[in-house]
């Protein structure tokens, strides 16, 4: 997994709405990359909802957010406007972000092992070095995780 003041892999995803998005569009802004399961899931619904709800207070510190999972584009354009999310879902269905950041991996859950997505956030700064790495992430108060470490 990317560590703190590691730079940041390059990427380049679909968003919501098959735009390319690329790390080097944020070049000079601090940005939050936040690696989730799966759209219209309790806990990811949650997160999402907390970081819009707080997004003010992202682009007030000088931050962009995007959010990244292996949905589909539909999939994401369909969670974002219901939710009416502010940023960009990037979809990673081949799974090329995750294993870059490292985030993809072997998961528990109710006794069973799988592979998925390990839901983590990556804080970067303006010249794209990682400045955080959150990977016990509280959905229910996950804006105030990132902007008060």
């Amino acid at each position: 997994m990317i560590q703190k003041g590691d730079k940041a892999p390059a990427f380049e995803a679909k968003n919501q709405d098959g735009k390319t998005v690329k790390l080097e569009d944020f070049k000079g802004k601090k940005l939050v990359v936040y690696f989730y399961p799966k759209d219209n899931t309790p806990t990811c619904t949650t997160e999402a909802c907390n970081l819009r709800d707080n997004y003010h207070r992202f682009l007030k510190e000088g931050y962009e957010v995007v959010g990244v999972s292996p949905d589909s584009e539909k999939s994401h354009q369909k969670f974002k406007a219901k939710f009416e999310l502010p940023f960009d879902l990037l979809s990673d269905k081949d799974l090329t972000l995750a294993n870059a950041f490292g985030v993809w991996g072997e998961k528990f859950t109710f006794g069973k092992k799988y592979m998925g997505i390990k839901r983590t956030t990556f804080v970067i700064d303006a010249e794209g070095s990682v400045v955080d790495v959150i990977t016990e992430v509280q959905s229910k108060i996950h804006a105030d995780q990132i902007l008060n470490s």
